[in-house]
């Protein structure tokens, strides 16, 4: 393995939505991704309107970078759930800090993109936005523990059920 450090460049923002990350209810919350107008022109969202979903890479800038645990740990700290190592959630705490969310794509207007059910806050570095392909879903049976459902039964509920 190599310790080459990248660098990357937000491509957009995300503007508007929820203003905290927290663990549940984001079902119905919408946004605007703002993509960089100093280094993309109009035609940078051609044809996106023809997609339903996004897949939004971005940047847990929020976090406390000194709460990281690359270890094996129960999910939210749930002492019901098993423990298990970094690879296995998908929350924050991460070597790289990166998030990745698939949302609705409610409309193009230029270089802004509405969105709902994005997981990420107002002001979030966005670092790449791919139409999400049907034929990149997965491919035969998904597994998974029970954990993953009992964890998320609330994640993209309506938050006025908070």
């Amino acid at each position: 393995m190599t310790d080459q450090s990248i660098t990357v460049r937000p491509v957009a923002h995300v503007v508007g939505g929820r203003v905290e990350p927290t663990d549940d209810y984001w079902g119905g919350t919408r946004a605007i991704i703002r993509i960089d107008g100093e280094v993309f022109g109009p035609d940078a969202t051609k044809g996106l309107d023809e997609f339903s979903h996004l897949e939004v890479v971005f940047h847990f800038h929020l976090t406390d970078q000194e709460d990281l645990d690359l270890g094996a740990r129960p999910a939210r700290s749930n002492p019901d759930w098993p423990a298990v190592g970094i690879f296995g959630h998908r929350n924050m705490r991460r070597l790289n800090w990166l998030g990745v969310s698939r949302c609705r794509l409610l409309k193009v207007d230029g270089l802004d993109l509405h969105v709902e059910d994005l997981d990420a806050v107002d002001g979030t570095p966005v670092l790449d936005i791919k139409p999400w392909f049907a034929d990149f879903g997965p491919r035969g049976v998904v597994r998974q523990p029970a954990w993953p459902s009992e964890m998320l039964t609330n994640y993209f509920a309506p938050q006025d059920h908070a």
